[in-house]
């Protein structure tokens, strides 16, 4: 089976004069293998895939690179739906079952698209883009498959879906006023189950107005709009985002508590390989080309789901996708940095409602120091002050050298860019040209991120600080900007510092830790005083031991991939790394 994409958005035929139309071998023979219509008013070419060659001409000289031919097996079928002529595509789709389902692949490969299908949002039009999409085609098409009795069930509406959407900033711009009032919140007659899942999802912020919530706030009001509901099946994309990891484990006490009980069904996309781990029941594989097609797996166990994604190659499927991706153990990796590049003192910072106290430490050339945390403890103040954004209390802190930060929150500008003066290599390597013409207002939340990185990178520094990286990044993009980030410090012998909530991130890049703790005390005058306090630099074992005390959870080394797994809580292996202090096996 031979596919073409043509990507509409980055097509620039006034530019090229249609260069794929005249350069067609077919074309020339007198064909009609790509072809204009005329009467279009936004004339785009359009590419007859039944008579392509697939001779790949007119995508090698595409200069927007807008073109993609490719070259599929037959055995994957027929598109399950296709985003109009030469559009993005997907194969096949996964089978809601009782539990929790997880789906993992890259960005842009179709997971929201399947979730819209699933929730009957979109209606698929299995690859026929010349017909209006109907349910009785689509109920025809799954005869005697489980799907069939699945989307007849949607036809009739006797399915209720409740569905977390991706993007939760867009929350601010749809929804205004107080939380309790948003949320029908009363004190006296609210119901008692949404009282305990406002309890479980700690959401104490209730008189705040929603337009000033923090972005793991609005996750959390998120998460509990959906939840909240009385539906059949639940649809949370991307629930971690934002929360730490305290938060991210209340979420996974939650959903286990409503499948537990209520025997329902909750469909999970997740780049969080750990609470996709954690959570899941089953797992769907979705790999292809990004923005080009998608393929769908079948199904799997969890184990099996993750560690095949990993390595890139689906057994059942006979399908390699990429190249394998391994976790070192930590002995292996457990290296000297002989040469110091600079120090910090103890510090303190104090704030109103909030005093943070530093121990002092030491980074080394080449040296990666990872950053955990719960949110509010203090990560992304004590960032600011090492990049001097921020003066401490005594204003002693002072590193004399140049330092590339990336905050959090990444501005938004009205520029191109191109404007930024990114580092060519810098944008092969992040795969981000296609976004050069692009306004800055304009970039999604993954687009954002990788070019805030790049941004980061490109300057000429000797320690670098990222605050929350791996936010809106696809569990490939997370992998390889931990592989560039060490091979990136060792080779040039810069120093970093990361914040991040994502465990295997950090397991993956660290060389060395800092914890954070948090506590709450009453002053004398009764107002209560937040306390972070931000702990020597430690190897990574004592620092992930220290930190996953903290949290109450407790991982294991999976043995095939090396990968951290979080252990079931309460579960035999829980328990019996819980006794012996050993909340972080790194074997």
């Amino acid at each position: 089976m031979r596919i073409a994409v043509l990507n509409r958005d980055k097509c620039k035929y006034k530019d090229c004069n249609y260069l794929c139309v005249r350069l067609c071998p077919m074309n020339k023979r007198g064909g009609k293998t790509i072809v204009v219509n005329p009467e279009s008013q936004n004339p785009k070419p359009e590419i007859n895939e039944a008579i392509c060659t697939g001779c790949g001409i007119c995508a090698n000289r595409c200069h927007a690179e807008a073109i993609h031919i490719i070259n599929l097996p037959d055995e994957i079928g027929t598109p399950i739906h296709q985003y109009g002529k030469n559009g993005f595509r997907i194969f096949n789709l996964p089978s809601p079952k009782k539990g929790v389902v997880g789906i993992i692949g890259k960005n842009g490969i179709g997971k929201s698209t399947t979730l819209k299908i699933l929730s009957g949002q979109i209606i698929p039009d299995l690859s026929d883009i010349n017909k209006e999409a109907n349910w009785g085609d689509v109920i025809k098409y799954f005869k005697g498959k489980e799907l069939q009795k699945f989307f007849l069930k949607i036809s009739k509406n006797e399915l209720n879906f409740s569905y977390k959407p991706q993007f939760v900033e867009g929350i601010r711009k749809i929804v205004k006023g107080k939380v309790r009032d948003v949320i029908k919140y009363d004190d006296k007659n609210f119901d008692a189950q949404k009282r305990n899942l406002l309890h479980e999802l700690n959401i104490n912020f209730l008189d705040n107005n929603v337009e000033e919530l923090s972005g793991g706030e609005l996750q959390k009001l998120a998460i509990y709009a959906c939840l909240s509901k009385d539906a059949d099946i639940y649809l949370l994309d991307e629930p971690s985002s934002y929360l730490d990891v305290e938060e991210r484990l209340n979420l996974a006490k939650v959903i286990g508590g409503i499948i537990g009980v209520q025997d329902k069904f909750i469909i999970l996309v997740e780049h969080d390989l750990a609470l996709l781990d954690y959570l899941s029941d089953y797992i769907y594989v979705i790999f292809g080309k990004s923005s080009a097609y998608g393929i769908i797996s079948d199904i799997k166990s969890t184990r099996i789901g993750i560690n095949e994604y990993l390595d890139g190659f689906l057994k059942a499927e006979n399908m390699r996708f990429r190249d394998s991706i391994k976790f070192e153990v930590i002995r292996a990796r457990n290296r000297k940095f002989p040469f110091l590049l600079a120090k910090y003192p103890s510090f303190t910072k104090s704030y109103e409602h909030f005093k943070l106290a530093v121990d002092g430490g030491e980074i080394y050339k080449g040296q990666i120091v990872g950053v955990l945390g719960k949110n509010a403890s203090g990560k992304t103040t004590f960032i600011k002050i090492l990049a001097g954004a921020e003066k401490d209390d005594t204003n002693k802190v002072g590193i004399h050298l140049k330092i590339s930060y990336k905050p959090q929150y990444i501005s938004v500008m009205d520029m191109k860019v191109r404007q930024l003066n990114l580092k060519d290599d810098l944008i092969e390597k992040f795969s981000v040209k296609d976004l050069l013409e692009k306004n800055i207002d304009e970039l999604s939340g993954g687009e954002l991120q990788k070019i805030a990185i790049v941004d980061c990178l490109s300057k000429d520094a000797d320690i670098y600080l990222f605050d929350e990286p791996s936010a809106y990044l696809d569990v490939e993009e997370r992998l390889n900007l931990a592989k560039f980030l060490r091979s990136f410090a060792g080779e040039k012998e810069k120093g970093v510092f990361v914040i991040d909530h994502d465990i295997l991130f950090i397991d993956y890049i660290s060389d060395a830790l800092i914890v954070f703790e948090r506590k709450k005390d009453d002053n004398d005058n009764g107002i209560s005083i937040v306390e972070g306090h931000a702990s020597l630099i430690l190897n990574v074992r004592d620092g992930m031991n220290k930190f996953l005390k903290s949290v109450g959870i407790t991982f294991r080394r999976e043995p095939e991939t090396g990968r951290p797994r979080a252990n079931k809580f309460d579960s035999v292996m829980d328990r019996g790394q819980k006794e012996k202090g050993e909340y972080y096996y790194s074997d």
